[in-house]
């Protein structure tokens, strides 16, 4: 119904009476389903694009893929999102498209990353750990050598 209301061109109003639906019923239609009118942006009107659906980021993916960097900013500002949003939505769908080989390697090369990353960490807290050791045992012997000449920690 709501379908042949946007082909027929015809008004919200002239088209519920000749149908004999109620406008309110109309629209309710239309938000339900999702059907656009002719001209009208597939972008909705909510102000989140964390909200949008795949269906509405890959169109805006595709219409900015021929953009330069300054008119993909311009966009940008029209829409309220960021390039850098635009940009990861583009990643994920040609993520998407990849092969399960590609995915595999791609897969194996993050975790050879991240096992490196690991290693480098785990050796720089154990170096940490060994200096704030260190510091601790200083600490105490001067404590004790303090104590035993008798002589106030401050001075």
């Amino acid at each position: 119904m709501v379908q042949s209301w946007v082909e027929s061109g015809q008004s919200l109003r002239k088209f519920s009476k000749e149908q004999g639906i109620s406008i309110s019923t109309l629209y309710d239609w239309k938000s339900k389903y999702g059907v656009q009118q002719p001209g009208e942006s597939v972008l909705p009107k909510s102000s989140n694009p964390d909200n949008w659906t795949s269906e509405q980021k890959f169109a805006v993916v595709v219409e900015t893929a021929t953009l330069s960097e300054a008119e993909l900013s311009e966009y940008c500002r029209s829409k309220g999102i960021y390039p850098e949003q635009v940009k990861e939505w583009k990643s994920a769908c040609i993520g998407s498209n990849q092969t399960t080989a590609q995915r595999k390697q791609q897969q194996l090369a993050e975790r050879k990353a991240d096992k490196k990353r690991i290693r480098q960490l785990e050796k720089e807290l154990k170096r940490k750990e060994a200096a704030l050791a260190e510091t601790a045992a200083l600490l105490v012997l001067r404590k004790k050598l303090n104590a035993y000449w008798g002589e106030d920690e401050d001075s």
